[in-house]
This record gives C-alpha cells, structure tokens and sequence, in this order.
C-alpha cells in the first residue's frame, strides 16, 4: 500500500475528496436523525423484520384506515385471493421466494431485490401489475414510509424474523 500524504496531492483532488467526506458525513447526520417512526406515520411500530410487518401491515387496519391484508388474504373460510394466503404461520412460505401467479416471471417475493418482488409493485401500484393496486379500493394505500419498510427487509435479504 503507498502511504498518502494530502500535501503531495494535486489541489483539486484534495478538495474533492474533503467535498465527498463532508457529503457522506451529512448524509450520514440526517439519516441518523430521523427516527424509524417518524418515516411509517400510521404505523409507528413498524420495523424492517417480517414479524412487524405481519403484525403491522398484513393483519392491522392501521390509524389511516387501510385495511389489514388479511381481510382478503386469509384462509379462514374461503379461498385467499390469488391464493395468497398472509395468515400467521403461513405468510412467509406464501411469499418469499414463491412465484407470482399473476406475473409467473416475477417473485412475490424476491430476497435482496425490492425492485423485482411482485409484492412491491402491486403495494405501489406500478404499471405492470395485473389487476389492481393493493390493498384493494380507492385507498388509503401504504405510505411512503411504510413501502420504505417493506423494500429494506426485502432489500436485508427478506429473512423470517
């Protein structure tokens, strides 16, 4: 390794290099200012694990009043829509890793990868889905913060916790 010295640098890549430290570290400062709870609004509680998420999002109706996953994708009494149950002891084994019924090419779930699991695009409402945006109706849908959530356990591997 050859030591550095900043002095027998030329200027401009001493100031480029102070530039993107300084970038990093507010970067760095504002993120960590920002509580979790702050960023999920109608569901302070809710953490990047699969066990918040199921209790936060699959199976609550949360305080802006979008509906528990689970008012359709339950096996309690009926076929789950798109045979996708999200009932405890299930959920995991029905998502991850699990192709999509309506978009066979895409995983429900795709660990490490948000931006291909189905299950991001039909939260979000993208333009490939098949059918409609969940949950459901004209809203409300998953905030910001919440879609936040969900794509960095997705993005974490997607590990049952």
């Amino acid at each position: 390794m050859i030591p550095m010295n900043l002095l027998t640098l030329p200027p401009i890549r001493v100031r480029t290099a102070l530039m993107t430290l300084a970038v990093a570290a507010t970067m760095c400062g504002v993120a960590c200012d920002e509580k979790l709870s702050d960023l999920t609004g109608p569901t302070p509680n809710l953490q990047p694990t699969f066990s918040s998420i199921q209790r936060e999002i699959f199976q609550t109706t949360d305080a802006a009043g979008r509906r528990a996953c689970t008012e359709c994708h339950s096996s309690m009494g009926r076929t789950p829509s798109a045979g996708l149950s999200l009932d405890p002891g299930v959920a995991y084994a029905n998502l991850v890793s699990v192709r999509s019924v309506e978009k066979p090419d895409l995983l429900r779930v795709a660990p490490g990868d948000p931006d291909h699991s189905y299950l991001v695009h039909k939260l979000a409402g993208g333009p490939d889905i098949v059918g409609t945006r969940m949950p459901r109706g004209n809203g409300p849908f998953l905030t910001e913060g919440q879609m936040t959530v969900i794509r960095r356990w997705i993005a974490l591997g997607a590990p049952n916790n």
